[in-house]
């Protein structure tokens, strides 16, 4: 069932590499994965997926807001909203959404120069009651034009 609603709902699925018959395992009918050709080629050579359904519960991987070849820093605020919509698109496809956000860890590259612009992106798409949400600060990201990684657990709507 788990399998023809995401399919509905326009996830793409496979199978996690090395999965088991375990009931603990992951499977292709909780692994959700990019729909784009391009991004599937990314998660497969780096070893991730998009993010990771378990029961009433979603795990996103990191999603990275980064500049453009031709942006500056002075584009902050458009690399974090290509990466809150990305975030979106990666909970529909699981079957929640931003409402269902019951946690959200931020990795800043500049704290100072960018946690007031992030605040103001992440509150178009995440309101109250607001998750629990801790900002650490780190020295680098990969791409090396990482601003801001995302990490996003969520609850998934009932029923689904």
């Amino acid at each position: 069932m788990l399998l023809s609603l995401l399919a509905a709902a326009g996830a793409a699925i496979q199978p996690a590499a090395g999965a088991t018959e375990e009931p603990y395992a992951r499977t292709s009918q909780n692994v959700i994965v990019p729909v784009q050709r391009e991004r599937q080629r990314d998660l497969e050579e780096w070893g991730y997926a998009d993010a990771v359904v378990d029961g009433d519960r979603v795990w996103l991987s990191g999603v990275v807001a980064g500049l453009r070849p031709d942006e500056t820093i002075a584009d902050q605020e458009a690399a974090f909203e290509r990466a809150f919509q990305r975030i979106g698109d990666v909970l529909e496809r699981s079957g929640a959404g931003f409402d269902g956000v019951v946690e959200m860890t931020s990795f800043h590259t500049d704290m100072p120069a960018q946690i007031e612009v992030f605040k103001k992106v992440k509150h178009r798409y995440i309101r109250g009651p607001f998750p629990a949400w801790t900002a650490i600060g780190v020295t680098r990201l990969v791409p090396d034009r990482g601003l801001v990684e995302i990490k996003i657990v969520a609850r998934r709507r009932p029923g689904i």
